[in-house]
């Protein structure tokens, strides 16, 4: 049985290389790049960016999330608590709601919201337009 020549090239947090062995020399290869990687100085590696796309980083906290709504124009629409805690969790991140309305009212004394109706009926509507 022949072996067959592999070209691969492989990226990894910032470091890059292009690896041509044999098919059965393959994963020495592989285990030996991710070796290699090991040893190079964190200062010089370079975050590594999907190409063509806008990488936004995943929020950590509920002001975090509401705010990412608020980016993406979520609130150009007047929104309830409840709309807001259900967009919330259908994008996997699960607070208290009693913490989301406490946000949501922080942002409206922030001056980024701005709210209708009456107690516990609210409608959250952005404020301003965000800063791209």
């Amino acid at each position: 049985m022949e072996n067959r020549k592999v070209k691969i090239r492989l990226k990894y947090r910032g470091v890059e290389a292009e690896i041509e062995c044999e098919e059965d020399q393959l994963r020495k290869a592989v285990e030996e790049f991710l070796t290699a990687f090991q040893n190079v100085p964190i200062s010089e590696r370079e975050p590594v960016k999907p190409e063509g796309k806008e990488v936004r980083e995943i929020p950590s906290t509920c002001r975090g999330v509401i705010l990412s709504l608020w980016r993406e124009g979520w609130f150009s629409v007047g929104r309830t608590l409840a709309e807001t805690h259900e967009e919330m969790s259908k994008r996997g991140f699960h607070y208290d709601r009693t913490a989301v309305a406490h946000m949501l009212a922080d942002l409206v004394r922030s001056g980024i919201l701005y709210r209708e109706g009456k107690k516990g009926k609210y409608r959250y509507y952005q404020k301003r337009p965000p800063v791209m």
